[in-house]
């Protein structure tokens, strides 16, 4: 009750700002951009041990990344570009948070983390890769559960209860099963089809 309360509470209030953004005319790919940049600012906490600040600013961030397609569907401004430009650049948002951790964990001379941040990215970014060559193969590959969304939330939680390490593994194992799994759900697909270079 309390959480389906809460749920109402924000939805109410998205809708409100989704509302106002729409009457003075901002750009759905303006706020894409937006988010952009204030994940610039989460990396740069995150790279000065600041890792509290950094998971409130990233929550910041994910409210731009919802706003976007929401005032593009109510402006009826929907298009192809900015599809493609809010995929560019949440990939974007994923890498610079991973390398403000990069930074944080050179600094700090702790070279494994600095290694499992680099898995981390890696699996990361081929999560997203599998999906869309796979895309251009077959219908869906939507297969695999640690999708951007989930990658987030870990890492807002990781930074507010200061739990990164024990994150970065799960991200690092997570990941990459989702890359497996992707992989092999769309050699099964793709077995009975014509061969593709």
């Amino acid at each position: 009750m309390i959480t389906h309360t809460i749920g109402v509470v924000c939805q109410w209030i998205i809708d409100r700002i989704v509302y106002v953004l729409s009457l003075l005319r901002i750009s759905p790919n303006m706020l894409t951009i937006v988010g952009l940049l204030i994940n610039f600012y989460a990396a740069y906490l995150f790279a000065e041990d600041r890792f509290v600040a950094a998971g409130g600013v990233v929550i910041f961030a994910g409210l731009f990344d919802m706003l976007d397609g929401q005032v593009a569907r109510l402006t009826n401004r929907v298009s192809a570009f900015g599809a493609f430009l809010d995929s560019v650049i949440d990939r974007y948002s994923d890498v610079v948070l991973f390398i403000g951790l990069l930074i944080y964990y050179a600094r700090v001379r702790r070279f494994f983390y600095v290694v499992l941040v680099a898995i981390v990215m890696a699996g990361s970014v081929m999560v997203s890769y599998t999906r869309a060559r796979a895309e251009s193969l077959i219908p869906q590959c939507k297969v695999g559960f640690l999708e951007r969304p989930e990658r987030i939330v870990l890492i807002i939680i990781g930074a507010l209860f200061n739990r990164m390490a024990a994150v970065l593994w799960v991200i690092a194992v997570l990941s990459n099963v989702t890359v497996f799994h992707r992989c092999l759900y769309t050699w099964k697909e793709t077995l009975n089809s014509p061969k593709v270079s």
